[in-house]
């Protein structure tokens, strides 16, 4: 090769790496309209689907999900709940057995009548007028297609189908313990994501969710009395009424029994509704935020605590704008129903008026709304990032200065006591118990952030959150991609903490060794105990009531945390991972010192704490 092409060459090669664009993701726009008969329960729709296949994947075959299906006795769901409520956890306080039931699920698939269970039939789908051929995999459907999906190129789906409600047990339903009559989640035949790991064709198990990004266009025509409530935006107010119309505007009486609602929301990957004929409704438009709706059904004792929901959101924003960044869509719905708290994008589904509730779904807006993060593989980055950020906002709202994740810790603390700790890459739908899922997604989850904190200074976690916000949101990220934020953020290298944190259930575990004097000066040993490293603090009082901040750095992560306060700060020599003892001298005697602390700040999930502070005598 000559040396003037080989510089071509190299130019066109630099050419292509620069124009590389961002991770490629399929887009989707759904166009959804059914008829919700509410005297039998059951609803028929269509569905007119363009869908963008922006992978440079030929694809053969798509799928859908179907989960209302999983509402049948016998059905997967139904299986797994029972078989997990066999496992024996312990004893409670009377000494009864605790088994390992999912309480909001336990048998109730398994007694569902036929006029209860749940189903949704796809009666076909057409392309181009064509019939695919379906092949029904209880909860996912598989279309064969007649003419294969080629890279950056577009189809149009036209779908009918019909669906039963099923009673609520799980999330979606009707008729849940608050009386409210429809919690329509998970209630349209939906596109499974297909993503650079391939379909991610999860049957429902009883778990989280993961969706294509896209625009809905959604027309409910039900009942004339009832109010519903929904993802997206209302677009015909001044026709429905109920609290939705503008100021002053007098409303036209419907002629007939039902209503068409229709809402609309863009660059979303799902959307919920649901509907009670008693149903009121409060509004609240945050300044330079979006327009809040609380909807719940009306109870006078209660009225003042669904108040509170509304106000606390008003009172909250500024700071979660601030802290994990703007909230991009127009409105957001507080919604009275499902099994607890459920998050959508632009909702959520709430049972009762509980603001600590409240605050915990309206945060997935950012960490599942917005992010978008497949949260079968990485659970924890939904609902431990969520967890971390609620117990955040309930503690500047209530202007708590205490350490804001204590609970979160003693509930990880209590899970490796438990033996049953899992690693947290563990598909959410095959971890061995219901308790450990629970505990390593949302306490492990909300400890990861926590304790990086720790590892690379508060301040520095502050950008990191804003950064990746910035940097990921709309794009489905994943832990490296949160990693890659992490270290230009801090300058430290950062690997070895998801590693370590997240693929192993290797613990944390210090402790202080001999202190002796060594020419005028205490000489300190520290001990590694658990497996798994990390950078250490360890903070010295003198009896003069003088304190110094001992930081000895991780090796692992080739660089240092800046500091946090004024206390003054003596930076050591580099701990190697290797070695489980590490010895320092102070700048005074043993004499002088009156309490040695590692870790003062809580942060690192130190699993025995016993051993970390001394009391010199």
């Amino acid at each position: 090769m000559s040396k003037y092409v080989f510089i071509v060459v190299c130019f066109f090669m630099c050419m292509q790496l620069a124009a590389q664009p961002d991770r490629w993701q399929q887009k989707i726009k759904y166009q959804i309209s059914v008829d919700m008969n509410v005297e039998n329960n059951r609803f028929k729709g269509k569905e007119k689907i363009d869908y963008w296949n922006n992978s440079p994947d030929t694809l053969t075959r798509i799928f859908f999900h179907l989960y209302w299906n999983a509402f049948q006795p016998g059905s997967m769901m139904d299986v797994r709940s029972r078989e997990l409520g066999k496992t024996l956890l312990g004893t409670n306080k009377k000494g009864d057995p605790v088994y390992d039931w999912d309480d909001r699920v336990r048998d109730r698939i398994s007694k569902l009548q036929p006029d209860e269970i749940g189903y949704q039939n796809i009666q076909s789908i057409t392309i181009n007028g064509l019939a695919q051929k379906l092949v029904l995999h209880e909860t996912i459907l598989e279309v064969d297609l007649t003419k294969p999906v080629l890279p950056h190129s577009k189809i149009t789906m036209d779908v009918a189908f019909e669906a039963q409600v099923p009673l609520q047990i799980r999330r979606s339903g009707r008729d849940n313990k608050e009386g409210i009559r429809y919690s329509m989640s998970q209630w349209y035949p939906k596109v499974v994501e297909y993503d650079y790991q391939g379909w991610n064709a999860n049957q429902y198990i009883a778990r989280e969710f993961y969706g294509v990004w896209g625009d809905y266009d959604v027309s409910i025509t039900i009942d004339k009395n009832y109010l519903v409530a929904a993802s997206g935006t209302i677009q015909n107010p001044n026709e429905v009424g109920f609290g939705y119309q503008a100021d002053n505007v007098k409303l036209k009486a419907s002629a007939g029994k039902t209503i068409t609602w229709n809402f609309s929301a863009q660059n979303v990957h799902d959307f919920v509704w649901a509907a009670d004929p008693n149903y009121v409704m409060q509004k609240r438009q945050i300044k330079n935020g979006p327009l809040i709706y609380v909807i719940y059904k009306q109870v006078d004792s209660l009225e003042s605590k669904w108040t509170a929901v509304a106000d606390t959101a008003v009172a909250a924003y500024p700071f979660i704008a601030n802290t994990f960044g703007a909230y991009p869509y127009k409105n957001y719905s507080f919604i009275q129903g499902g099994d607890g708290g459920m998050e959508y994008p632009m909702a959520t589904l709430i049972k009762n008026a509980s603001v600590g509730t409240a605050i915990h779904e309206w945060m997935h807006s950012w960490y599942q709304g917005m992010m978008g993060t497949n949260e079968s593989l990485f659970a924890w980055m939904d609902e431990g990032f969520t967890t971390y950020a609620e117990l955040r906002v309930s503690a500047w709202l209530k202007k708590d200065t205490a350490f804001a994740y204590k609970e979160a810790y003693n509930s990880y603390f209590r899970l490796v006591k438990s033996g049953r700790e899992e690693p947290m890459t563990t598909h959410a739908d095959h971890f061995n118990t219901n308790a450990a899922y629970s505990t390593e997604s949302y306490a492990k989850g909300a400890i990861f952030l926590a304790q990086l904190g720790y590892i690379v200074g508060n301040q520095v976690l502050d950008k990191i959150l804003l950064d990746y916000y910035n940097e990921w949101r709309f794009k489905h990220p994943n832990a490296n991609d949160f990693i890659r934020v992490a270290e230009k953020a801090s300058g430290m290298e950062l690997d070895w903490y998801k590693e370590y944190w997240v693929y192993t259930t290797k613990n944390i575990d210090y402790a202080l060794g001999d202190i002796s004097d060594s020419s005028g000066k205490a000489a300190i040993t520290i001990k590694r105990i658990g497996l798994m490293p990390m950078p250490i603090d360890i903070l010295v009082t003198y009896k003069d009531g003088t304190k110094e901040m001992h930081y000895i750095p991780l090796g692992l992560t080739l660089g240092n945390k800046p500091a946090e306060d004024n206390t003054t700060r003596i930076i050591h020599t580099e701990w190697q991972w290797v070695s489980p003892e590490y010895s320092f001298a102070t700048s005074r005697p043993v004499g002088d010192i009156k309490e040695i602390e590692i870790d003062p700040s809580m942060r690192m999930a130190d699993i025995s704490r016993t051993n970390n502070k001394i009391v010199v005598p």
